[in-house]
């Protein structure tokens, strides 16, 4: 386990959610199916819940492009709603690798 990534609790978190779902399954008498589809959900799930911050920074970012490339903001507030954005994007998204 890499300390240094800063994906590191991302993927442990998704890891755990992996687990705990093959665990449960496990006791279950489920189909095959079923269980991989249990799995697949948790998967999903965790997913979901460790990049919702990304997208809804990228959504944000996105509005933000759409604006400056409508050109009705001279270069000066362009920068500035530009940098805005940036200082407001969550800790979590910023200098972050995302694989």
């Amino acid at each position: 386990m890499q300390k240094d990534n800063p994906n590191t609790e991302r993927y442990i978190a998704i890891a755990r959610a992996c687990l705990k779902a093959i665990n449960d399954t496990a006791a279950n008498s489920g189909s095959r199916e079923e269980k991989i589809q249990a799995v697949y959900e948790a998967i999903d799930q965790a997913f979901q819940a460790e990049f919702s911050e990304y997208r809804q920074s990228v959504a944000i970012m996105a509005t933000v492009l759409e604006r400056i490339a409508s050109g009705q903001l001279d270069s000066e507030k362009a920068a500035d709603l530009a940098r805005k954005t940036l200082d407001q994007q969550p800790e979590a998204t910023r200098n972050a690798l995302m694989h």
